[in-house]
C-alpha cells in the first residue's frame, strides 16, 4: 500500500457547499445569509453576549463585592504564616526571629512573619515577629514566654 492509495472512509467526507456561484447552484444571490440585517453584512454576525438590543444580562444584574485594584494589591502586606507547632524544634534559650526561621527553612526570606496559634508551646520561648494571632500570643504567654513585635517603618504617602 502506498500513500497515493490512501483515501478517506466512504461517507466520512462531504462535498463543500459552494455558495455565491449562481442561481442554479441553489446557494446563489443571498448565499444563505437571508435578506438584509446585520447577519447578511460582511464582518460576521453578533457576539455571543448580544441580546438584540435588549439590556444585556451583565448590565441588568447588580454589581456586588469589591474588586481590589492592582495598585492596592501591591500595597497589601504579605506575611509568611508560621504555626506554633513549627517552633517545637527550637530550644527555650534560643531567640526565635525571622532570620532563625529562614535558616531552618521554615519560611522563605523577604516576607514579614505572622505567628499563628495552631499547636502547643513546649517551653519558655522568646518569639520576635511582625504580627501574632490572639491565640498564639496567649499560648506563648501561658508557657511563660514572650511575644515581641518587630516594628516596621511606615511609608509616608506623599
Amino acid at each position: 500500500m502506498d500513500l497515493k492509495e490512501l483515501k478517506p472512509a466512504p461517507g466520512s467526507t462531504h462535498r463543500i457547499k459552494r455558495i455565491g456561484r449562481g442561481i442554479g447552484s441553489g446557494h446563489g444571490k443571498t448565499s444563505g445569509r437571508g435578506h438584509k440585517g446585520r447577519g447578511s453584512r460582511s464582518g460576521g454576525n453578533t457576539p455571543p453576549s448580544y441580546e438584540g438590543g435588549q439590556m444585556p444580562l451583565q448590565r441588568r444584574l447588580p454589581k456586588r463585592g469589591f474588586r481590589r485594584l492592582q495598585k492596592n494589591a501591591a500595597r497589601r502586606a504579605e506575611f509568611a504564616e508560621v504555626n506554633l507547632k513549627s517552633l517545637t524544634g527550637f530550644s527555650a534559650d534560643a531567640p526565635i526571629d525571622p532570620a532563625a526561621l529562614i535558616e531552618r527553612g521554615i519560611i522563605r526570606g523577604g516576607l514579614k512573619v505572622k505567628i499563628l496559634g495552631d499547636g502547643e508551646v513546649s517551653g519558655k520561648l522568646t518569639v520576635r515577629a511582625h504580627a501574632f494571632s490572639k491565640g498564639a500570643r496567649e499560648k506563648i504567654a501561658a508557657a511563660g514566654g514572650a511575644a515581641e513585635l518587630i516594628e516596621t517603618p511606615q511609608k509616608l504617602n506623599a
